[in-house]
Parts: structure tokens; sequence; C-alpha cells
């Protein structure tokens, strides 16, 4: 996925609400003097996945965007002929009130818009954060100048596929070099979830740290909300979220599901009781997910005679011929596969085949271990343990 893609599909979750309550009219009242005959293009979610895109024309030094929401609610404005990005949007969360905005013509992310106190919050929490965000822009530059390099050589003949396959690699360890800031960031996030367990821009947060929190982590986390945090659309979300991830967690019966395998044949997680199964959550264009099934082989071989299965399950439903190419490469064709089942057609996902949402996955790679009654007994990756755990765990088990 490119960087652009990226960023589209953030800015999807960002503003996605899983409610819809009765709808209050916005208006946002803007100036803009030097953008005579610009458009500026307003989105925002509206529930179920639904996005409303609005555009208008700068006309006079002016424009105005009308539209309606539940409860304060997240979205962006962008000026017409940019590219979306994280530097040229404009972050907003809009509210049931009328709404001014004064557009800056060079910075867009320098604008100011007044009337929403959440909004007020939110951008309050962006200034703490400037330094740091002004102290990676060196690193932001080089990566953006790498995958700009990626991106043409992914567009080259075959005899480039190698080099492109080590940039990739490269592109994934340069990341570590952010790791510093960005547990400066989170230790800023967290302050602010615990100081403002009133302000719906906490939940908001908490939708993007639940990925790397355990189960008791973020049931602590929510519990400290508001009874109107919890009612907002975001909070509802973050309890969707963490009863998911309850699902998918040691003690919960596993979901049950049947789908066609990489062949072409049925499969159904019933037909696998009486055996220890391990779901591989995993993907083609997933660095660390490739880089780790040498020591996936060398564990399914091991345990393989004495009543142990693997099942992948691949986050490729839109690229199929990646998804078979990868369990090729990597020799990982012992084992079953299917895709995870999620559909998206005219920006409207369909998450009702979806075997990751029932276990709750947020990030890849994640394992999820069962035991022969159909119970899980273990979670490893997102929101679980480590490699290692899962090591420990099946040594366990094979030993006796």
């Amino acid at each position: 996925m490119n960087t652009s893609n990226k960023f589209i599909a953030l800015m999807a979750v960002m503003m996605t609400s899983l409610t819809v309550s009765a709808q209050k009219k916005f208006v946002i009242n803007g100036l803009a003097p030097e953008l005579n005959g610009k458009y500026v293009h307003l989105s925002y979610g509206t529930g179920n996945d639904n996005q409303i895109k609005d555009s208008v024309v700068v006309a006079n030094g002016k424009f105005k965007f009308t539209g309606a929401v539940a409860g304060p609610t997240f979205g962006y404005i962008s000026l017409g002929g940019q590219a979306l990005s994280f530097d040229n949007i404009f972050s907003v969360v809009l509210e049931p009130t009328t709404m001014k905005m004064t557009l800056d013509p060079d910075s867009i992310n320098k604008s100011i818009l007044t009337g929403s106190k959440e909004n007020d919050k939110l951008k309050s929490l962006d200034e703490q954060k400037a330094p740091i965000n002004k102290a990676m822009e060196p690193l932001r530059a080089e990566y953006q100048k790498r995958n700009e390099e990626y991106a043409k050589a992914s567009k080259t003949l075959k005899e480039m596929e190698k080099k492109v396959e080590a940039m990739k690699i490269d592109n994934y360890a340069f990341r570590d070099k952010f790791e510093p800031f960005q547990k400066q960031q989170e230790a800023i996030d967290r302050d602010f979830i615990a100081k403002n367990p009133q302000s719906i821009v906490s939940a908001y947060l908490m939708r993007f740290k639940i990925s790397g929190m355990t189960l008791t982590e973020a049931e602590k986390v929510y519990n400290t909300f508001t009874s109107d945090v919890k009612k907002s659309s975001y909070g509802k979300e973050l309890l969707n979220e963490i009863n998911k991830m309850r699902s998918g967690s040691p003690g919960n019966p596993a979901y049950v599901f049947s789908k066609s395998d990489i062949d072409g044949n049925p499969l159904s997680l019933a037909d696998y009781r009486g055996k220890y199964v391990l779901l591989d959550f995993w993907a083609s264009w997933c660095v660390p997910c490739r880089q780790g099934n040498p020591h996936l082989i060398s564990v399914y071989n091991k345990y393989k005679d004495a009543g142990f299965e693997i099942i992948g399950i691949s986050d490729d439903d839109r690229n199929e011929a990646a998804w078979k190419k990868a369990v090729e490469q990597d020799q990982i064709q012992i084992w079953k596969h299917v895709l995870r089942g999620l559909k998206m057609e005219n920006n409207v996902i369909d998450r009702s085949q979806d075997i990751s949402e029932h276990y709750g996955i947020h990030t890849l790679p994640t394992k999820i271990l069962i035991d022969p009654q159909g119970i899980i007994i273990g979670r490893y990756g997102s929101g679980g343990g480590s490699d290692a755990d899962l090591d420990a765990k099946l040594n366990a088990i094979f030993s006796k």
C-alpha cells in the first residue's frame, strides 16, 4: 500500500462512527481572501463506515459548508489541486453549531477554526506535539524520498524485483528511527487521556492506541471515561473494539468461520476440532509477517505430527495474486490459507465476512492459539504476547 493509500485508509478509520443517531445542523463560515476560484473540500463520517464529501468554491474571499452530525465528529478540510497527505489537510472536530474558519493559503494545516470546543482541545494537543513534529521533519523528508524511490522502482520490469524487495525491507527498518519521537508523542497522548476523561478527543485517541494495549489495559482506560464520552459515537466504537478484542482473547470460544482456501476448496474451523490450531493473521505486504515465516515453518514441522495445525489468514482480499505469490515464495503452502474476507466497494466497507473483525485484530502479524475443544488459549502480537511466549506455550503443551 503506497503512502497516499495509507493516508486515505487511515483518514477513513478516523472518520468512522459505528452508530447513527439524531442529526443536528452545523455551519462553517470560511474566509479565504487569497483563494478566490479555488475549491475547498470537506470530508467527515456519518456512521456505518459512510463518508460525506462536500466541495465549495471560494467566492469574494468566502466559502460556506453546511451539514448535519449527531455530535462531535472528526473530519478534515483540504484544498483542490493538492494531493492528500498529513501536511495538506486541516483536521477538524465538527459540532452541531456555527463555526468560523480562516484558511491559510500557504499552509492549510495552519488555518484557524473557532466555535468547536472539542476542536480547541484537539488543536491544543497538536500544539503540545508540535516541537516533536518539527524535530521529525528531516526524518520525514528522508522517508518520503525513500518511498518515492521505492514507488519508482516498483514500476520497473521483473529484473528489478529483487531491488524493490530489498528497498522495501530497508524502508521498514528505517522506521525504527522514528521510535524515540513516537514514544514522546505516546506519552503526551496517554497523559492527555488520563487528564481528560470527559473529552471526546480522549476516546478518539484511544481508538488508535488500543492496538498496542492488552485487553486489561484498554478496559481500564475505557472505564475512566465519563458517561457522555462513552455514549458518543467514538466511545461506542471504542467499546465495540474492546468487545471484539475480548472475543479474540484467551478463555473465549474461537469464532468458527467457513471459507474457500487458496486452492478453492472449502475450509471450516469446525473441521479442526480435536487439534491445536494456530491462526496466523498476516499479509503479503507485511514485512515482519514475511520475516517470521521461516521460524513459523520450523514450528509447524516440529509439532505437525503431534496434532498441531496452522491456518494462514491473509489481509490480501484486494490482491489475491500477491497473496498466492507470497505463499509460494515463502514456501508456506505446507499449511492451509484463506483470505480474511474484508470487502470495500464505492468507499463502503463490508465487514460481514471479515474473520479479523471477530478476533479483534488491529495489527499484523497476530497469532491466535486454539485448543482441541475450540477455546482460545493464547494471543500473540496485537494485544498479546510475543513469539517467544508462543514457543514456550507450544513446548509446554507438546512436551507433556
